[in-house]
């Protein structure tokens, strides 16, 4: 979800998944993320408001805002913690005002600090297993039975950091299996078993099985809690190109597709007559596969040496509907393979054909479809802001 990277090509990569307890509308965790650009660094944060709903979730939300301007200022924890503390209100039931927090400020450089009070300790695996960072642990002068822990450690390549809520290691708690809840250690031998089965798994993947593993502890998959899972992951950057809409002059088409075919990364082709162009020039076989049509969307190709071929401008405003709206696709259409691809690579390079499709012209289709070139800057804006994706459009 949020890729940064270095002269050597490391990228910090964070995703997250988050359920709110059973018979709420709205979860009482906030997750945050923030990136300072100009220091390459990254500052995330976890918070857990006191009780769940509404209230619990102005908490929280409230809470990780304070944190990640103070982080980012650099600002002293101690300090930072009482005035969290100090502005939130007070629950009218419990006469209290209460969020656990956990921040993680990390940078390109590999130097990486992790505050935590009040929520479970993260877990660092380090080539697919758990290892320990040490800590420092101080009080809060103004606000009883509070401490902070305060990790200051070194990333390596490939580490990844798994924090949550008490929702996830709590999950369970008073069943016969998990008398005292699924706890840390059990979500520690969990990601340590994914790690060995998906060495490779990305940030968003990892979260969602984290969450997903908490709930299944539960008695009839209800949860008694809010559940938060963050994973950020340090690795390679991977990088995807999204080839739409043939080229202005039809002497560049064979350009196009050299460009396509030595791409190296993943890739994509949308739209019906660009794929056509490519399989023309690059001498490749088209198939459309009929058993992944839905009711209002074309089903996918496959052609030998790309990844993903779709329809054009209707699969591509799906699928960036899908991403403005957060919506996590339900069935496995076009666009909900096309959001996959855009959300597991980093860097995703747009090239937009700008020759003219009269079908797109036509006054008849749906007020909200928009032209190519419009689609596309909709797509890279939601990529670029709500999932920190590196974008780069070119137009031919």
């Amino acid at each position: 979800m949020a890729p940064m990277t270095t002269n050597d090509e490391l990228f910090i990569d964070i995703g997250y998944c988050q359920r709110q307890k059973h018979g709420e509308n709205i979860c009482g965790d906030a997750f945050a993320f923030t990136r300072v650009a100009e220091e390459s660094r990254i500052i995330a944060v976890l918070s857990d408001g006191l009780g769940s709903g509404v209230k619990a979730n102005i908490l929280a939300t409230m809470t990780a805002a304070m944190a990640l301007k103070f982080t980012a200022h650099n600002k002293d924890i101690i300090q930072s913690a009482d005035i969290m503390m100090g502005a939130l209100p007070i629950c009218e039931k419990r006469k209290i005002s209460y969020a656990t927090f956990t921040i993680v400020d990390t940078s390109l450089s590999g130097r990486t600090k992790v505050i935590e009070m009040g929520n479970p300790p993260f877990i660092l695996a380090r080539q697919g297993k758990v290892v320990q960072a040490r800590s420092e642990r101080q009080a809060s002068p103004n606000w009883k039975d509070r401490e902070i822990d305060i990790y200051s450690f070194d990333i390596q390549p490939q580490d990844r950091l798994i924090f949550f809520s008490d929702g996830v290691s709590q999950a369970g708690m008073g069943t016969d299996r998990y008398k005292l809840g699924w706890r840390v250690a059990g979500c520690q031998e969990f990601v340590e078993e994914q790690l060995e089965l998906e060495p490779e798994i990305g940030s968003s993947r990892l979260s969602d099985y984290v969450v997903k593993a908490a709930l299944q502890k539960e008695p009839n998959l209800r949860r008694k809690d809010d559940m938060t899972c963050a994973v950020i992951y340090y690795r390679h950057p991977k990088r995807l190109l999204l080839l739409t809409g043939p080229a202005f002059e039809a002497d560049k088409d064979a350009e196009c597709a050299r460009m396509l075919d030595a791409f190296p990364g993943r890739k994509v082709v949308c739209g019906g007559t660009t794929a056509t162009i490519i399989a023309r020039e690059l001498g490749r076989q088209l198939q459309m596969d009929l058993s992944s049509a839905s009711r209002d969307l074309p089903p996918v190709s496959s052609m030998p040496g790309v990844d993903l071929v779709t329809e054009g401008i209707f699969t591509l405003t799906r699928a960036t509907e899908y991403l403005e709206k957060d919506v996590v696709p339900t069935q496995n259409d076009a666009a909900a393979r096309l959001v996959d691809f855009l959300k597991t690579n980093d860097i995703i390079e747009f090239v937009v054909g700008t020759r003219i499709n009269e079908a797109h012209q036509d006054p008849n289709l749906p007020e909200g479809l928009e032209i190519r070139r419009n689609i596309i800057r909709r797509l890279a804006k939601v990529l670029r802001v709500k999932y920190l994706k590196e974008t780069v459009v070119k137009y031919v």
